[in-house]
């Protein structure tokens, strides 16, 4: 006799369609979470005004406006991001004018956090981007040709030579705005090394003087100029490429910290920075909500790299960054999630 029915018969129809449902409603479970707590009127940030800063360079909108939308989910009213130089960042976070920048990288920005009250008027917690790269960098053909791997090589006049732009025989380097924490870095190196007398430090508005930098560069000429990761001249004038790093020799005091060597056995003169939200530490003990959320979130570099590249190529704008951020946040709704879960949890 046969059965209709085999021995080892699957889960009826029903059955299965029930377990299937089951299993998405757990996976969706932590956003509705979320999304309910976040859409409570008794959010911790109700009432409360953030404002955040960033810098003067246009590439720091991404960061600064990603720690904005989950502040904004948390019920905090944000407002417009204002741009300062970095020093004056400090200042104004220190002194309450200011609720956070998430710009402040260390240690190159030590003497900023020192000068302003340090552990006193700051809160810093957690690592919002690691293991920034910054240095000093020539055109890849003339490191080649005149065998040029160190910054010292440059006391010698005639290298020295080859990256003078204005005709006063000296090596002109596109260097850093003033007020930016490289500024006192690079002034320390060329002190430090007797490279004043060889390298002019070229200062201004970086955006315009790295522009010039290209053209030159475009134009078969040497370039000499500084620049850090994660930033868009990366991926124009890639190192190991058309550009390659000079080693610079330890120079006390130029970070806060005497040995610069990377991990990779490299000395180019800064070690491994690491991006931090900086805030208020007032502000930041009576909002625990948001104390945490700084603590826990984090942007991979490359993520900031390839959003920067975008700008680079014409979606520059506010909006456009404000688009950038809500497509980073969907591509990546578990971790905000997450990220407001625990802060949410800190408000209790």
């Amino acid at each position: 006799m046969h059965s209709n029915t085999p021995a080892h018969s699957p889960l009826p129809p029903l059955q299965h369609q029930y377990r299937c449902l089951a299993a998405i409603a757990l996976l969706s479970f932590g956003a509705a979470a979320v999304q309910a707590q976040t859409n409570s009127r008794e959010l911790p940030g109700k009432g409360v005004s953030v404002q955040p800063l960033k810098g003067t360079v246009d590439e720091e909108m991404f960061q600064t406006l990603l720690v904005a939308r989950a502040l904004e989910k948390l019920g905090y009213r944000v407002q417009p991001v204002k741009s300062l130089e970095n020093g004056t960042q400090h200042v104004a976070v220190a002194q309450g004018d200011a609720t956070f920048t998430a710009t402040h990288w260390m240690p190159l920005h030590r003497a900023f956090y020192e000068n302003n009250g340090a552990d006193k008027a700051f809160y810093r917690a957690g690592t919002y981007s690691r293991n920034a790269v910054q240095g000093y960098l020539i055109d890849k053909a003339t490191a080649e040709k005149y065998q040029i791997t160190s910054i010292t090589q440059l006391k010698d006049p005639k290298l020295a030579a080859l990256f003078d732009t204005d005709g006063d025989g000296k090596a002109d380097l596109t260097g850093c705005n003033p007020g930016w924490g490289c500024e006192l870095a690079i002034n320390k190196h060329l002190k430090g090394l007797d490279l004043e007398s060889s390298i002019t430090h070229r200062q201004g508005n970086y955006q315009a003087l790295i522009a010039d930098t290209i053209t030159r560069y475009k134009s078969g000429k040497p370039i000499l100029y500084y620049v850090w990761t994660p930033f868009w001249v990366n991926t124009v004038l890639r190192p190991g490429k058309e550009v390659s790093w000079l080693e610079v020799p330890n120079v006390p005091g130029a970070q806060g910290e005497d040995q610069t060597q990377l991990p990779n056995g490299k000395n180019y003169g800064f070690k491994l920075n690491q991006q931090y939200i900086l805030a208020n530490k007032a502000w930041a003990e009576k909002n625990p909500a948001a104390a945490k959320l700084f603590a826990v979130m984090q942007l991979p570099i490359e993520d900031i790299n390839a959003q920067n590249m975008r700008m680079r190529q014409g979606e520059s704008s506010e909006a456009d960054v404000g688009r950038h951020v809500d497509g980073w946040i969907k591509a990546h709704q578990q971790i905000f999630d997450g990220w407001l879960e625990q802060a949410l949890a800190a408000a209790k």
